[in-house]
């Protein structure tokens, strides 16, 4: 933890970037279980590059992490309350990388090709084994479901931060803040 009240402004602007990102393919995804219309090979192609996208991203975000820190959470904070916050920042990093890997493993094990944008091909990292690739697809359905009830967490406990604790730490990783709410911060952390 460091001293600083926000994060850095690239550690924000990482973090709202991924939020769009991952958002993005959690829809993509299930918009390509829902259907069978042609629109399925069109999210296919989109939600294959976004992943890798994702854990290159992923990677950048945990160095700035270990890099710059974050700001400490408030002192009243309960324990449960700063236990759940410190757990739940390791899921999500578990699941920003796993998931990327599970689906780029299934692909591998399925003998499909992954593909970045632009056609470029990248190396299958598992051989091809039918069974794998239904342990790997199964665990990539699940675990998307978990990521989904995190970021329901998450955004209840930005709420809980941002209108009933109003204890700064919706505003540590707010895109933009207005000069009170700078103040305001200042003032609480002071």
């Amino acid at each position: 933890m460091s001293d600083a009240k926000r994060f850095a402004t690239p550690q924000r602007v990482m973090h709202w970037l991924m939020a769009a990102c991952i958002i993005a393919i959690l829809f993509i995804g299930v918009g390509m279980v829902a259907t069978v219309a042609p629109k399925y090979l069109t999210l296919y192609q989109v939600h294959k590059p976004l992943g890798i996208v994702i854990f290159i991203l992923a990677l950048i975000r945990l160095a700035m992490r270990v890099g710059y820190g974050a700001p400490a959470l408030p002192k009243d904070m309960p324990f449960m309350m700063r236990l759940a916050a410190e757990s739940s920042q390791y899921v999500f990093y578990a699941l920003m990388l796993a998931m990327p890997l599970l689906g780029w493993g299934m692909l591998s094990a399925a003998s499909h090709p992954v593909l970045l944008f632009g056609g470029v091909h990248i190396f299958p990292i598992l051989p091809v084994n039918e069974t794998l690739y239904s342990l790997l697809r199964q665990a990539h359905v699940y675990l998307a479901f978990a990521f989904y009830a995190l970021i329901l967490m998450h955004v209840g406990a930005l709420l809980f931060h941002k209108f009933v604790r109003k204890d700064g730490v919706f505003e540590a990783m707010a895109p933009v803040l207005t000069p009170n709410q700078v103040e305001e911060l200042n003032a609480k952390n002071s």
